[in-house]
C-alpha cells in the first residue's frame, strides 16, 4: 500500500476530498439511473467520500453528456453514458460535443442484448404472431424505444427489414416512461435492453417475445433469440462512464482500481447480472475507447444508409 501510495501524484493520493458527482443523463426507471447509485453507492463506502447522482436529461442523453463534456476536468464529474452516445455523432451534425475528443475514458461496464415485449394485456405469445399481425395490419402496429436515433430504435429498424415488417418507432425519453406505457398497453411493443425489462418480465407485467443477441440471455432463457428464428439482428446495449477530456490519468487509474473493486463484490454482481440482466465485462480505459470508437462506425454506418433524422 506504501508503494502504491507512493507511486500516486499528491492530487490523486487526496482525490476525493470533496462530493463527487455522477451525471445521469437519462430519467430514473430505465437502467442506467441505477447503475450510477450503485456504483455511487459503493464508491461512497470505499472511498469514505460522497459521491453524488445527479439526472440531468433529455435529447436522448445529451444534455447530461454535453454537460460533462464542458465540465472541469478535475476528477469530480462524470457521466454513466448508453450505447446512444455512439449514434450521437451521425445523428447530429450539429452536436455540442466529439463523442471520443471530449471525453476521457473510463470503464466500459457491461452490455446486455435488446428484448422486444409487449404488454401482459397484449394477444402476442410469440414473435411469429407479431409478424402475422403486422403483414396483416401494415403500419398499425407501434414498438417503443428510447429515442430517435437510440440502439433500439436502430435495432428496430433492422428488424423490420430481416422481418419484411413495419413496427412503428415510437420515440420516448428514457426506459422508465417507455415500460410504463408498455405495461399500460398505450404501446404495443418495446425494443430496449433486458436490463431496462427484465424485473417487469419476471414480475408478469411484460411477455418477451425475442432477443436481439448473439445468444440467449442468462436473465431470460426461456426467449429465443432473433437469429435463432432465422432473422439476422444483432444489437447488443452497453453502458459506460467517461470523464471530461484531460482528466488527470492517476485520477482515472484510482477510479477504475475502486470500481473493479465494488463491481467484484458479490452483491452488486448479483444486482449487475440478475436485476440489472448485464453481462459484466468491466474493461478498462484503452478498451472501452476502442469499444465506443467501434460502436460509432457500426451504428453510424446503419443511420447513413436509412437517413435517420432526430425529428
Amino acid at each position: 500500500m506504501l508503494l502504491l501510495s507512493l507511486s500516486l501524484p499528491a492530487f490523486a493520493q487526496d482525490w476525493p476530498n470533496k462530493p463527487v458527482k455522477f451525471v445521469s443523463p437519462y430519467p430514473p426507471g430505465g437502467s442506467v439511473d441505477p447503475l450510477a447509485r450503485l456504483l455511487a453507492a459503493k464508491l461512497s463506502d470505499s472511498l469514505k467520500q460522497q459521491f453524488i447522482v445527479e439526472n440531468r436529461t433529455g435529447a436522448s442523453g445529451i444534455i447530461g453528456t454535453d454537460y460533462v463534456a464542458k465540465s472541469a476536468p478535475d476528477g469530480y464529474t462524470w457521466v454513466f453514458i448508453f450505447d446512444t452516445h455512439s449514434v450521437h455523432q451521425a445523428l447530429n451534425p450539429k452536436l455540442p460535443f466529439d463523442p471520443i475528443k471530449d471525453f476521457t475514458p473510463v470503464m466500459l461496464v457491461g452490455y446486455a442484448p435488446m428484448a422486444v415485449t409487449t404488454g401482459a394485456g397484449k394477444p402476442y405469445k410469440t414473435f411469429a404472431d407479431v409478424i402475422a399481425a403486422a403483414k396483416a395490419k401494415p403500419d398499425t402496429l407501434t414498438i417503443g424505444n428510447v429515442g430517435n436515433g437510440s440502439l433500439g430504435h436502430l435495432a428496430t429498424i433492422l428488424l423490420n427489414q430481416a422481418a419484411g415488417i413495419k413496427l412503428v418507432p415510437i420515440p420516448y425519453k428514457g426506459g422508465g416512461p417507455l415500460s410504463t406505457d408498455v405495461m399500460g398497453g398505450q404501446v404495443d411493443f418495446a425494443m430496449a435492453s433486458t436490463a431496462a425489462q427484465a424485473q417487469h418480465v419476471k414480475g408478469g407485467k411484460m411477455r418477451a417475445l425475442g432477443l436481439t443477441g448473439d445468444r440467449r440471455s442468462h436473465t431470460m432463457p426461456e426467449v429465443p433469440t432473433f437469429k435463432e428464428m432465422g432473422l439476422d439482428v444483432t444489437a447488443n446495449a452497453w453502458w459506460g462512464i467517461l470523464g471530461p477530456a484531460r482528466t488527470p490519468k492517476p485520477i482515472v487509474d484510482k477510479l477504475v482500481s475502486q470500481l473493479r473493486m465494488v463491481i467484484g463484490q458479490s452483491d452488486v454482481q448479483t444486482t449487475l447480472r440478475e436485476t440489472l440482466g448485464m453481462d459484466v465485462i468491466a474493461l478498462g480505459p484503452d478498451a472501452t475507447q476502442k469499444w465506443i470508437s467501434d460502436a460509432i462506425e457500426r451504428w453510424g454506418k446503419v443511420v447513413k444508409d436509412n437517413n435517420i433524422r432526430t425529428e
